[in-house]
């Protein structure tokens, strides 16, 4: 098994484990039997079971992926997801989005809501109605529950069958067909077959929920099959053969005259585009570059040609490449116009903030994100970007009064407990440090972590501090009881380490 087949496979484990345990059951006259999908009666996996797995999975990804680190970036594909999911049936659910920094033109979706996007696929897509189509369609993954229904097929099997079909399945959806295909070794041909079948339904399902999703959501619902078409017909550009996301949703010609039927019972109109999706494909554009300079010529022949989807949003990506060829007055003089011309554009202030940051004009950087944040204080990048300068500058208590009030509107956020961990530490207040330490870990899904901070501060507070000490020790016992519950929950950890090497 290659190097990619088996970071493939480790993001899919915990995923796998339910079904070992359905294997190992089943050869002991134990089988967990799944309910009926649509059925009102209890499901296999709760509520509560699919945010845990969610958060498992989620940890697997950012420790075999890219996952992108820029609150910019994320929170544009946060948005974009968030008014997609507000026409789905899934209005109401937190979902969670985010961009994985590597070229391949893919996506999938995880349990718990968990939807990655390849920056390869957001510089593939030509307009943001493409973009919005792709992650549309992962929203119908979740909604339309194929995981659950991957369960209920795998559970229908014997064991070693059931265990190895899933594996194929799961690797399908967040991988390689090819990769499902080798994990399926010794699979019958029927049950191969059945897998095949199932994934096709799927993505024709998802296909028809997607369009339906998109046009409620004011995009352009023809632009699904047409990306898809684009993409087919393009193959031949890639190393590979074909982009990624052609391999892990197979699109056939059928498929895409089915997709363009269902769409075009839509009255045709000019969707309006959107400043910001331009932005973050050039942003990503310009992150691509090892060498800044040659992310300078390319930015300055696609001005001087006319090469580019806009031509505002390419300036901006020629300013940041600028940056990165410590081009300052360059890029500053570009930006200044940008933020002249729309001085409300959250990506133009931030730019403007970075560059005064890099050339050592620290005052500056402070004056610029003070009279933003006084304006914008939702603004989560903004928020970011004002804490890390103010942290820089020493001045901590205004940084911990801007982390507090941005805790305020996002509290299951680990970045930003991060640091107000790092303030606090700053500051020589480590019972604290440790304290925002453990919420970061919380909320990222680690919860032993999260409880060895937990421990460290209740050793290092004042034993006087009755509040403190009481707060502590409370938030301690309600992890430690949530643990306790999650390790309850799968007594037989050792028999699925096992298991779990068939995958590896």
């Amino acid at each position: 098994m290659t190097m990619h087949v088996m970071k493939k496979a480790s993001i899919i484990v915990l995923l796998i484990s339910l079904v070992a345990i359905s294997s190992a059951n089943s050869e002991e006259g134990e089988s967990i039997q799944l309910p009926e999908l649509g059925s009102p009666s209890d499901q296999y996996l709760t509520p509560g079971d699919e945010a845990r797995l969610g958060k498992e999975f989620m940890l697997s990804v950012r420790k075999t992926g890219k996952v992108l680190d820029d609150p910019q970036i994320t929170e544009y594909i946060q948005q974009l997801g968030d008014k997609l999911l507000k026409q789905s049936e899934a209005v109401g659910q937190k979902f969670t989005f985010f961009v994985i920094d590597q070229p391949e033109i893919n996506a999938f979706a995880g349990p718990g809501g968990y939807i990655g996007i390849y920056s390869g696929l957001i510089l593939a897509t030509q307009s943001e109605s493409e973009l919005a189509s792709v992650i549309a369609h992962e929203i119908a993954h979740v909604t339309q529950k194929h995981l659950l229904r991957a369960f209920d097929a795998a559970n229908r099997m014997s064991g070693k069958t059931a265990a190895l079909l899933l594996a194929s399945i799961l690797v399908g959806i967040s991988g390689s067909p090819d990769a499902g295909l080798a994990m399926a070794t010794g699979v019958q041909a029927g049950a191969i077959q059945e897998q095949i079948n199932f994934t096709r339904s799927n993505e024709e399902e998802a296909d028809t929920v997607g369009i339906q999703i998109l046009a409620k959501s004011d995009f352009d619902p023809r632009a699904m099959p047409l990306f898809f078409e684009r993409l087919t017909h393009a193959s031949r550009l890639y190393e590979s053969g074909i982009p990624e996301i052609l391999r892990t949703h197979p699109v056939t010609t059928n498929r895409v005259a089915d997709a363009l039927g269902r769409a075009e019972k839509y009255t045709y109109r000019q969707f309006p585009g959107n400043l910001s999706y331009h932005l973050t494909r050039e942003a990503l554009r310009a992150r691509q570059f090892k060498d800044p300079s040659k992310a300078v010529t390319h930015f300055a022949s696609g001005l001087k040609e006319g090469r580019h989807l806009n031509q505002e949003a390419h300036k901006y990506g020629s300013a940041l490449a600028l940056v990165a060829d410590r081009q300052f007055g360059k890029a500053e003089k570009i930006i200044d116009e940008l933020l002249r011309n729309n001085p409300g554009q959250i990506e133009y202030i931030l730019a403007s903030a970075d560059i005064a940051r890099k050339n050592g004009k620290h005052e500056q950087v402070l004056k610029i994100l003070d009279t933003y944040y006084s304006l914008m204080p939702e603004n989560y990048p903004l928020a970011i970007a004002y804490i890390e300068a103010l942290t820089a500058a020493g001045r901590l208590e205004k940084a911990r009064e801007i982390s507090q009030q941005s805790i305020t509107l996002r509290n299951n956020e680990p970045r930003l407990y991060r640091l107000l961990s790092k303030i606090e530490e700053l500051d020589n207040n480590q019972v604290e440090s440790h304290r925002m330490l453990a919420e970061a870990f919380a909320a990222d899904g680690e919860l032993a972590a999260a409880i060895q901070q937990l421990e460290i501060a209740l050793n290092g507070v004042n034993k006087s501090d009755f509040f403190l000490t009481s707060r502590i020790e409370s938030r301690l016992s309600k992890l430690r009881d949530i643990e306790k519950a999650r390790q309850k929950s799968d007594p037989k950890s050792k028999r699925l380490q096992i298991h779990q090497h068939l995958f590896r």
